[in-house]
């Protein structure tokens, strides 16, 4: 997905929502101006144009490769986000302690993701089902029904987005994205992006959030012990 200027959404770089805003394409000496977007043509009649902008959040500048056009005026859409390489999806500590498999799974669905949609999203869909079956329980083989299994025990804004990834992906009209979640099928506009943003979500519920509230109970129970108190009970143990 191309990314220019007046454009809303996720910057790659910070992640942080914007209105993304028109950079200054710099000449020899001192030119400067302000565009949206540069070709560049071959002596043989090739042109490669380039769109650029910039996050309002970080300041990064945002490339993407937008259209080859052949001398015969063919035009090949390209639509190749150049810069920065990869979407800024670093893997939570917590879960590459926890499910390394996981975790390399979610950095090459990342890694390609400029490359091929397709395979990014295959990637992100067996990740989707790691976390579903592994964390959420899910009895189900197939992913459409290991979402429905799961989304009653997720908070319902989470829940939301995970049940939306059967809409943006099409489920209906690709049913191997359901029931074999790692295959390479056509992918759906900003699905790929989509299935990595919940995933992230996912992480933050399953890995991040427990990990995190476990270490403050260890702090305090230290805290305690140290003052002759007992520790901590936690819910699941109450009797």
């Amino acid at each position: 997905m191309s990314i220019q200027p007046g454009d809303t959404g996720r910057c790659p770089h910070c992640k942080v929502s914007a209105r993304f805003e028109m950079v200054q394409i710099i000449g020899g000496g001192n030119s400067f101006g302000q565009h949206r977007d540069v070709g560049f043509m071959t002596l043989s009649g090739y042109r490669l144009n380039l769109l650029a902008a910039s996050c309002p959040a970080c300041g990064q500048p945002i490339v993407t490769a937008t259209v080859i056009v052949e001398p015969n005026k063919q035009i090949t859409s390209v639509d190749t986000l150049l810069w920065p390489d990869t979407a800024a999806h670093p893997v939570p500590q917590e879960v590459e302690a926890a499910a390394p498999t996981l975790a390399a799974d979610f950095r090459e669905a990342v890694a390609v993701f400029t490359k091929s949609k397709k395979a990014s999203a295959a990637l992100s869909r067996r990740c989707l089902q790691h976390v579903l079956v592994h964390k959420g329980n899910a009895k189900s083989r197939d992913l459409a029904d290991q979402i429905d299994e799961v989304l009653r025990t997720l908070p319902p804004e989470i829940a939301d987005n995970v049940d939306a990834i059967r809409h943006v992906g099409n489920f209906a009209a690709h049913p191997m994205k359901s029931k074999a979640s790692g295959e390479i099928v056509e992918v759906e506009e900003g699905e790929a992006e989509w299935i990595l943003d919940v995933l992230e979500e996912l992480f933050d519920f399953y890995y991040v959030a427990p990990a995190q509230a476990a270490a403050r109970r260890d702090a305090l129970n230290k805290k305690l012990s140290s003052v002759g108190k007992p520790p901590l009970k936690t819910v699941s143990r109450l009797p």
